[in-house]
């Protein structure tokens, strides 16, 4: 490939597909070093994920796109919209990542599966770089709080013991381990240890914490910080930095604190790790209800459960949840 200067790359949306680029990013600029790298997201939203990455120049949105020219046009996002900003473009070059959705839409259809051993949707879309001399390091993602949201993460009140970040909220409904299920897990580690639980969610996820919280004893109620729709996507970040563990469904916020190390507890109802959308290079732990005919039921998640019946979730026992969790914080006693 001749010298390449310039370099935009393209994922519009969401708040996990985002971050599971990072990886990609500091590998590219390892390959191509001195190379302008810029950025395009859907919207101001997601920018604040990349403000303070050190490997991109420029970040860019739909509503203000990039102009170019660029020597070479990295589209992880490929499809309508990202292909009608890619023709806008003076480009010398032009990768995009293939999806390959055939294969998800073939399991969930006919419950045929020719994904083949696991692979993280980042190792996909590092194949789409293969003729880019782009190589696989051993580090995760990334993402960096700033001063201030870190600042807010350390002001929150500190009960003592261990702090564990309870991401509860999903886009899809039938990727929400339920809020009853969630407080008997809670319940549970407050009558074993001295723990915090903080609740991390976006505005629509406000109303399942406050099931969650109800659904608590009282005595337990006032050891739960709810941050629900309260903070940034940034200062979210930040408290996941600082906490000790974090149980989480399959959100974006699953993938951000992989960003920084920590150990997952990980809820999959609909998801099935087929899909390339495990934690990528952290420690976890994976729960879910293996050997059911209807699972999974969509490649993104559904808005109920089309059998009315929610085993996928329901049946994921509370008692294993915790006891995982006690185990792993009695290993950080020690």
């Amino acid at each position: 490939m001749d010298a390449v200067k310039t370099i935009l790359v393209i994922r519009l949306s969401s708040i996990g597909d985002i971050i599971l680029t990072t990886p990609l990013l500091r590998e590219i600029s390892a390959a191509f070093p001195g190379a302008r790298i810029d950025y395009c997201v859907k919207s101001p939203l997601f920018v604040a994920l990349l403000n303070e990455n050190p490997y991109l120049h420029a970040l860019y949105t739909i509503e203000s796109p990039p102009s170019g020219p660029y020597d070479l046009v990295i589209d992880f996002q490929n499809n309508l919209r990202s292909r009608r900003l890619v023709a806008t473009l003076q480009s010398g070059r032009v990768v995009r990542y293939r999806k390959r959705n055939w294969k998800k839409l073939l399991l969930v259809k006919s419950r045929i599966d020719l994904t083949g051993p696991y692979r993280s949707v980042v190792d996909r879309y590092r194949d789409s770089l293969s003729d880019c001399k782009v190589k696989a390091d051993a580090l995760g993602c990334e993402l960096y709080p700033s001063a201030a949201d870190r600042s807010f993460a350390h002001s929150l009140p500190d009960a003592g013991g261990f702090r564990l970040a309870v991401c509860f909220g999903a886009m899809h409904a039938s990727k929400r381990y339920p809020p009853v299920n969630f407080a008997a897990v809670l319940s549970t580690l407050f009558a074993a240890m001295p723990l915090q639980a903080v609740l991390l969610g976006g505005k629509d996820d406000a109303p399942y914490a406050e099931l969650i919280i109800q659904a608590l004893p009282e005595r337990f109620r006032q050891r739960v910080v709810d941050l629900a729709g309260k903070c940034s996507l940034m200062q979210s970040a930040a408290v996941l930095e600082c906490s000790d563990a974090v149980l989480t469904n399959d959100t974006g916020l699953m993938h951000m604190a992989s960003a920084f190390g920590k150990k997952l507890f990980v809820l999959f109802g609909s998801s099935v790790a087929a899909f390339g959308f495990l934690p990528y290079h952290t420690q976890f732990e994976l729960f879910e209800v293996s050997g059911l005919r209807c699972r999974p039921c969509s490649h993104i998640g559904s808005t109920r459960c089309p059998e009315g019946h929610f085993r996928c979730m329901n049946d994921i026992d509370e008692g294993v949840v915790s006891g995982k969790i006690i185990d792993y914080f009695n290993t950080l006693r020690k």
